[in-house]
């Protein structure tokens, strides 16, 4: 009945139909920003669903709904429109009535909102930015009724980006993206295509705005690279792994290094404990760093001031050390805050820390994805993280290393 009305799929570009056309069970997809994964994706699940399969389709926000369901309700709208198809436009649903065929379209910022179903065909959009469970514990049993096949889309998130992502580990899209590519069983495929292989985008908008884009953000949203550490950065991955510990030895002294963020909706406070211990050894306890009201970082720097025993607050007075001081005074009066003067520019105060970890002197006590992603990822000349920045800020101090000379001591006794 179906195949008397037309159906109005958009024409699929040459990146596109080489994972449309895939018979991999598990495909992973990593394209730039409107590279036209979203578009081919839903050319995918329209072509799956006319063979009868049940669909699911999973993305963060209601907001990136949109162009998956614009483009499934254009292509079904003669079947829909004559009553063959039934479409719910609450709940994002378009079936054959009476039967298990059919298309949704959910979200799964909470991976538990996708509970209670399953699917011949599960699709994850801008996979980066959902919880690892979304797939491991909710996502693949919803495949066991009918062996399932799952594809997976993403776009590399820069730096400034990563912080939007529910993950746990921010990178869990890449690992998967690379497994896929290693796999040798023809099971799992892994696709990658540019924002420039989309034709039907202007190349000279493109170009034209990547010019506000740093060149990394550029490699990462647009180039589609999975890009672990930056050219020119003061940290890198292997200094990090290779002295990080899983426990932390006697220390000499211990601080609470804060970074505060410009407002409250915008980037993270930056809140990193470290320590020092013999032989000018640094070791990092702990990444509190927190979203929200003065309130809100402040009470997280004066928690981990205490549950670490340490010896009081670092801030920098050049940018809102004092207000810094007075926030955290509110809070609790009796912790002390030293307020640090840099001279400076920050890749000059930058360097002795980097230069620690080079000779084996920055330890990790753990694993800190998001701090670890900041130093590896941050090139000099950009603006800084602020977990970067409270790393510094804590770890010229113990270290006496650098340009911060003590501003004043406030303490609220």
């Amino acid at each position: 009945m179906m195949s008397e009305y037309a159906i109005h799929l958009p024409r699929p570009h040459a990146k596109q139909k080489d994972f449309i056309a895939s018979a991999a069970k598990r495909k992973v997809v990593r394209a730039g920003r409107r590279g036209g994964k979203t578009v081919g994706v839903s050319i995918y699940a329209i072509e799956e669903f006319l063979k009868g399969r049940r669909v699911l389709y999973a993305t963060p926000t209601q907001d990136q709904i949109d162009r998956f369901w614009l483009t499934a309700t254009g292509a079904l709208s003669e079947p829909i429109d004559a009553g063959v198809l039934y479409k719910n436009e609450t709940r994002h649903i378009i079936e054959v009535k009476g039967t298990e065929n059919r298309i949704r379209a959910k979200t799964a910022w909470n991976a538990d909102t996708l509970r209670g179903d399953y699917a011949d065909v599960l699709i994850f959009d801008e996979f980066q930015l959902m919880a690892e469970d979304s797939w491991k514990l909710v996502g693949a049993p919803m495949l066991l009724d009918n062996n399932g096949d799952a594809i997976f889309i993403y776009t590399p998130p820069s730096l400034e980006h990563r912080g939007a992502s529910k993950a746990k580990d921010k990178r869990h899209a890449a690992k998967m993206f690379s497994r896929a590519k290693d796999d040798k069983s023809g099971r799992w495929e892994a696709f990658h295509f540019t924002s420039y292989d989309n034709p039907h985008i202007s190349k000279e908008a493109l170009e034209d705005i990547a010019k506000d884009m740093t060149a990394l953000a550029v490699r990462m949203e647009i180039g589609a690279e999975d890009v672990d550490e930056a050219p020119g950065a003061l940290w890198e991955r292997k200094n990090i792994d290779e002295y990080r510990v899983a426990k932390m030895p006697d220390l000499i002294g211990v601080v609470v290094g804060v970074d505060p963020a410009i407002t409250s909706e915008g980037d993270e406070t930056g809140i990193i404990t470290v320590g020092n211990a013999q032989e000018d050894h640094l070791y990092i306890l702990a990444d509190d760093s927190t979203q929200g009201s003065p309130n809100t970082w402040a009470t997280a720097a004066v928690t981990a001031f205490y549950r670490h025993k340490a010896d009081k607050i670092i801030a920098e007075s050049n940018q809102g050390g004092e207000m810094v001081a007075s926030t955290i005074g509110q809070v609790d009066k009796s912790v002390p805050v030293e307020l640090v003067h840099a001279t400076r520019g920050k890749y000059t105060r930058a360097q002795p820390i980097a230069a620690a970890y080079e000779k084996g002197r920055g330890h990790h006590v753990g694993v800190f994805d998001d701090l670890e992603d900041e130093m590896c990822l941050w090139i000099p000349g950009n603006q800084s993280p602020n977990r970067l920045d409270a790393l510094v800020w804590g770890g010229s101090y113990l270290l006496k290393v650098g340009d911060l000379a003590p501003s004043s001591l406030v303490a609220f006794v």
